[in-house]
């Protein structure tokens, strides 16, 4: 669809060689007619009305109106009264309908149900609170702010944040530790490219984890193994054997198992990284979301100078607000805001302030119960689901979060049951999607599915379950 300028839209790129002064108009037609080929200016779209474009270029206007009835005779341009001159529908050589459509991957187009992980319930954003925190931000922010911020981020942000890690978190977090990024993912290059140029080269990561962090590791020159993960969290004595400086962990609601780290890794994890002399990246995923008990606190409030806490808004808020943070310890806070102000300019100022305003006024904290509330409830209609549809079968993880893990019965495989579901609409993703690694170093965990309902109601939560037990049923 051809962009519809108003009035007389932004100005043509048209440079006219002035030592010729009898050919302007040649020039300007043949200008015209390479960037009608080239799409530059594409079908449906305005030119300039005459009278601007003689302004612009300085040439009389009766110049550029006989430059247009010229590609108008020649089938370049169309008028319309009211409407201006635009490109011909069929002009061009790479007009929208000549344009060869992109391959569409069939794993990607639009199923009923998408049982997607990590994708909290899109249409319970906060919009309304969200746009009160930027006026009010708006309103409060000194002119300042609308320059480049300091590299660590917001003041104020950095302050309600390591506050809230401290109240709600039990961290041992403070502003001048905080560095304030564009969401989760980027935090993690950040602290990823830094270790990697202060000597880290190899870095452990959860196997089943969440997904694509070997191949970010893997950019910066790191060496990304696998460590398996059991009933208690990621195993701390394959993860001492690795050779490994520095392990990336999800220890409140492990990605995608659902498991805890038990108290007993908690401490055998910290007096590993003492040891090597490492840091523990820990991704503070889910701790929001726990139902049937408050979540237990923070690595990094158990060790400070080893642990690296990253957190984001993707879960809570949602993901397009691009807002994240990490506490880091003392001694990586300048190296990694080097890293920082040298890449990027982080999360924009003004979406910081209103963060800061959410999190101070009750708003956040009060859009988190509401959807505790939401997610408990789709959680317990999955297992009611699970229950009726598939009763010899199980789900595991803790009462948190948004997801779960069904486990397949023997002679199943995931990529059959993955295949099945999409056929008939339902998306998944079978649990060895979230390991890598190849040979000894590979996980195996048993066949399961990651069932994510943060963004799937009731009713599509009860087909979705329907639609896996005829797929299981069937093979």
């Amino acid at each position: 669809m051809a962009v519809q300028w108003k009035g007389d839209g932004p100005g043509l790129l048209v440079q006219l060689d002035r030592d010729v002064p009898r050919q302007l108009g040649h020039q300007l037609q043949e200008q015209l007619r390479s960037a009608i080929r080239a799409g530059a200016i594409r079908a449906g779209e305005r030119l300039p009305s005459s009278r601007s474009l003689a302004d612009q270029l300085g040439i009389s206007r009766g110049l550029v109106v006989d430059s247009y009835a010229q590609l108008y005779a020649e089938g370049y341009l169309v008028t319309e009264v009211g409407s201006g001159t635009r490109v011909a529908e069929r002009a061009g050589t790479t007009s929208p309908a000549e344009t060869p459509l992109p391959r569409v991957d069939p794993a990607r187009t639009k199923s009923e149900v998408d049982f997607e992980y990590g994708v909290p319930d899109l249409a319970s954003a906060p919009i309304r609170d969200w746009l009160w925190a930027l006026g009010d931000a708006a309103r409060l922010a000194p002119a300042a702010l609308m320059g480049d911020e300091p590299d660590g981020g917001d003041q104020r942000l950095r302050e309600v944040l390591a506050a809230y890690h401290r109240r709600v978190r039990a961290g041992a977090a403070f502003a001048e530790h905080t560095v304030v990024t564009a969401g989760f993912r980027h935090a993690l290059t950040l602290v990823f490219a830094t270790l990697a140029s202060n000597g880290v080269k190899r870095v452990g990561l959860e196997s089943p984890g969440p997904r694509a962090h070997d191949r970010i590791a893997e950019r910066f020159g790191l060496q990304a193994v696998p460590v398996p993960v059991d009933e208690d969290g990621v195993d701390v004595g394959r993860l001492a054997a690795s050779g490994a400086r520095a392990v990336v962990v999800t220890p409140a609601h492990q990605c995608p198992t659902g498991v805890a780290l038990s108290p007993e890794r908690r401490h055998k994890l910290l007096a590993w990284a003492e040891a090597v002399d490492g840091f523990v990246i820990e991704d503070d995923y889910d701790s929001e979301f726990r139902y049937d008990r408050q979540p237990v606190g923070s690595l990094q409030g158990l060790s400070p100078e080893r642990v690296i806490a990253l957190g984001s808004v993707s879960k809570t808020l949602a993901p397009g607000i691009r807002i994240g943070w990490m506490f880091a310890p003392p001694g990586l806070v300048d190296p990694l805001v080097e890293t920082k102000a040298l890449t990027s300019r982080g999360a924009p100022a003004l979406d910081q302030l209103a963060l800061a305003r959410l999190m101070e006024s009750g708003r956040y904290d009060g859009h988190l119960r509401r959807m505790r509330t939401t997610y408990q409830r789709r959680r317990s209609t999955l297992i009611t689901a699970v229950d009726e549809f598939l009763p010899t079968l199980r789900l595991d993880g803790l009462a948190a979060g948004c997801h779960a893990v069904l486990r397949l019965p023997d002679g199943v495989r995931e990529a059959d049951v993955v295949t099945g579901a999409r056929q008939r609409s339902v998306e998944v993703r079978g649990l060895s999607e979230y390991c890598f690694g190849a040979g000894e170093l590979a996980a195996h965990p048993a066949p399961g599915l990651v069932l994510g309902f943060g963004n799937v109601n009731e009713s599509r939560i009860r087909r979705g379950v329907g639609v896996l037990a005829e797929v299981i049923g069937a093979g």
